[in-house]
């Protein structure tokens, strides 16, 4: 299956904030055998936010949605996925409370504008997220497509895609694939150069392999995907061997060594 990945905040598009989001997020679908092919950032504007999700809707199984799910008039994600799936957002109780209740056990009153967090799409799933007021949600759209929506600060979205979102992916679309790779790191020599050495591997689907440029060296990363970590080491084994079959002696060490 595929995935798309779509941060949301105008900050990212500024530079004032590196997407980690989008790396972090990527590496554990990889993990779980999910393709992830497009990766879309936008700003905190309703248009453009309705337009990249539209497109991602087209394209992919799964889009997965980080930020804009604040208390704020500028955290329009919520709202944008209510509209284009055409589920009316309704206020949950029950998550109006856990919001309520996190406040109380700090001491502070409850701003007015936190209710918007409990504004759920209609038919979607609440997930529970113990770090924070914004609560995950997961909308399921005839036939096979999935929109899950996660807040934006890492400290709460990394624990809720690990422990909520992957389990019901799984669950869901029964993934027993997991994608890993490896990588080949050469010196020396031009990435044109390696490239013509690989020659005849460029064919190959599983493992496939793509070079990198990395300060004065060239990385030859071996991306295989299987259903079990053996069948994994067993592909990624004999892709290395024949791509040090090839490279020789311009190759120098394997991933951190």
């Amino acid at each position: 299956m595929n995935a798309e990945i779509l941060t949301v905040g105008t900050e990212l598009l500024l530079g004032q904030i590196v997407d980690t989001n989008a790396a972090f997020v990527a590496e554990r679908l990889a993990e779980a055998g999910i393709d992830v092919y497009c990766k879309t950032t936008v700003g905190d504007n309703a248009a453009r936010i309705e337009a990249a999700l539209r497109q991602a809707l087209g394209r992919a199984q799964v889009v997965l949605c980080t930020g804009g799910l604040g208390p704020t008039e500028d955290d329009l994600t919520r709202d944008v996925v209510a509209a284009v799936t055409g589920r009316p957002l309704r206020l949950d109780p029950a998550v109006l409370a856990q919001i309520q209740a996190r406040f109380a056990r700090r001491g502070i009153p409850m701003p007015k504008s936190n209710e918007r967090q409990a504004q759920v799409p209609e038919g979607a799933e609440v997930l529970e997220n113990p770090r924070g007021t914004a609560p995950g949600l997961l909308l399921r759209l005839p036939p096979d497509r999935t929109v899950i929506l996660v807040p934006g600060v890492p400290a709460e979205m990394r624990p809720m895609v690990t422990e909520v979102v992957l389990p019901r992916l799984r669950e869901a679309y029964g993934l027993r694939g997991r994608i890993r790779s490896r990588v080949l790191r050469t010196v020396g020599v031009s990435e044109s150069r390696v490239n013509e050495l690989l020659g005849d591997l460029w064919e190959e689907r599983n493992p496939t392999i793509a070079l990198l440029a990395r300060s004065g060296e060239i990385h030859v990363r071996i991306t295989a995907k299987a259903e079990t970590e053996e069948e994994l080491a067993r592909l990624l084994d004999a892709r290395e061997a024949q791509v040090r079959e090839r490279l020789g002696d311009i190759l120098f060490g394997r991933d951190e060594e």
